[in-house]
């Protein structure tokens, strides 16, 4: 049977996870100058060594920091690992830049006041009628934005047929993308498919994949962490 649509599908962006070879740098930007509340800092579940924090956005939306001992060994290049700006270049697949939601146009003002009081340069607003957004950076070529919209986007109105026909996408296709099909309650019990080279999968080792793919859901969910690091009465 078709279940709950809210319930049914992606409805907000949980937590967005961005490598970082500087965690406390990250940490003092993303609290001082733009005034996120940390509120998880703590090892890498199953990454020895591996350092993850959260930043709240909202009751369940968070930035995520990751970082990894081997990170330090990795740089950035703009135009390939990092675009650089809002216009810039980057690998397929890569993050061109990270967009954060503020009430309205007047928070928006705000945010570039204490932006640019902590010596940071700041560009607009620039209103692109769907949205007004700021631009500037963050620590390691991060490419930032501030944007807030008075209304939710119009696709008939933001939906350009010309760019459309530019990536291929025909009359049925963008119908699908529209409106796709209500996803249907079968209680978590379709079976995992087997590897299918065409299909998107984790980069781990083969081997490993493999051995992923062949657990049973019940020995995946066997290597969870569950208990926070630091134990409260509430907690226990």
């Amino acid at each position: 049977m078709e279940t709950d649509e809210a319930a049914a599908k992606p409805v907000a962006v949980h937590h967005i996870a961005i490598a970082t070879k500087d965690m406390k740098g990250q940490l003092e930007f993303f609290t001082q100058v733009l005034g996120m509340e940390l509120v998880g800092l703590f090892w890498m579940h199953g990454v020895p060594g591996g350092r993850h924090s959260f930043l709240r956005l909202g009751d369940s939306c968070s930035l995520s920091f990751v970082e990894l001992p081997a990170m330090a060994d990795v740089d950035a290049e703009i135009g390939r690992t990092h675009a650089g700006n809002g216009a810039g270049v980057c690998a397929p697949g890569a993050m061109q830049h990270l967009a954060f939601d503020v009430a309205d146009e007047t928070a928006l003002l705000a945010m570039r006041d204490r932006i640019r009081s902590h010596g940071v340069n700041v560009f607009g607003p620039i209103d692109h009628g769907m949205c007004k957004s700021v631009y500037f950076a963050g620590p390691e070529n991060l490419t930032l934005e501030l944007a807030t919209s008075a209304r939710a986007i119009d696709g008939d109105a933001w939906i350009d047929p010309e760019v459309c026909a530019a990536c291929g996408i025909d009359a049925a296709d963008l119908e699908r993308f529209k409106r796709p099909s209500p996803t249907v309650d079968r209680g978590g019990a379709v079976a995992q498919p087997p590897i299918d080279p065409s299909k998107p999968r984790m980069s781990y080792p083969d081997k490993v994949y493999a051995r992923m793919v062949a657990a049973t859901d019940e020995e995946i969910a066997a290597t969870s962490y569950a208990d926070p690091p630091v134990r409260s009465a509430e907690t226990g």
